[in-house]
């Protein structure tokens, strides 16, 4: 196992349990109590986990904190694929389609750079690198200008003004953290703004956002529940968020992982 899938799997561990201890994780990868605290220092470097002596527990951020792209694309890099990989079929040749920044939205880009005739506009750095480096020569890549957040989004007045002169078929947005009572939510003030006119330029909103995003509040807002056209979630999602969203949302799609591998997704509209 590459220390990237480890550190991941660790990861995954702390948010599902709260807390790890170095011997049971050295025991459970085979490796050494030095790698795995290697592991510990490099996530809790990211501000992914905070140590504590013979392990590590959950971090605490603020509504505020905003992790770095590299830092959220360690995080369920599993459930971020299987998202990436339905929502792709909602794709249609020829379609003016916008991607947020996120490293929900950048797995999806990597979908679509076989897809024909696609107009793609994105606040994204990553994801127009990935449409730069293997799309299409019939593809079309707009980049708004703006100011650079940590998580790679360029956003800000310069972004907004470019964005709302547009017309598109459908915005792909990832978010910080979804709640019944905030609704999608960024820690970025100027980031919620670009997004915002990202929806009011798209004819279709679809949010993509895997399950750790539930219950997580954001410094900002960037709309209600109900001004989603489709959410898609991995099955992994709590009871409570399924019966919020299947209620708010015109349609939840929870993709879920079949016997054999594939991805599976079950519909629910509202």
């Amino acid at each position: 196992m590459l220390a990237r899938q480890r550190q991941a799997a660790i990861l995954e561990r702390v948010r599902a349990t709260g807390g790890v201890r170095v011997s049971e994780l050295a025991a459970e990868f085979g490796v050494s109590d030095m790698t795995i605290r290697r592991d510990l220092d490099a996530l809790a470097a990211q501000g992914l986990l905070a140590k504590v002596h013979g392990g590590a527990t959950v971090a605490d951020p603020s509504a505020a904190d905003e992790p770095g792209f590299d830092a959220k694309s360690v995080r369920q890099p599993a459930e971020k694929a299987l998202i990436a990989a339905h929502t792709a079929r909602l794709v249609r040749p020829g379609a003016a389609v916008a991607l947020s920044a996120g490293t929900t939205t950048a797995a999806l880009a990597r979908r679509l750079v076989d897809v024909p005739g696609l107009t793609v506009v994105t606040n994204s750095l990553p994801v127009a690198e990935v449409f730069h480096t293997a799309g299409r020569s019939d593809q079309a890549v707009i980049l708004t200008g703006g100011v650079r957040t940590p998580s790679d989004a360029l956003v800000g007045p310069l972004a907004v003004a470019a964005i709302r002169s547009l017309h598109l078929d459908v915005l792909f947005l990832g978010v910080h953290g979804i709640s019944e009572r905030a609704g999608f939510t960024t820690p970025n003030l100027m980031e919620a703004e670009t997004n915002q006119a990202l929806m009011a330029s798209a004819d279709r909103l679809v949010v993509l956002a895997d399950h750790t995003k539930w219950g997580l509040v954001g410094l900002c807002s960037i709309g209600e529940l109900g001004c989603a056209d489709v959410v898609v979630v991995d099955d992994r999602l709590p009871e409570e968020g399924r019966r919020v969203l299947s209620e708010q949302v015109a349609e939840l799609i929870v993709v879920e992982r079949s016997t054999d591998g594939r991805a599976a997704a079950e519909g629910t509209p509202a």
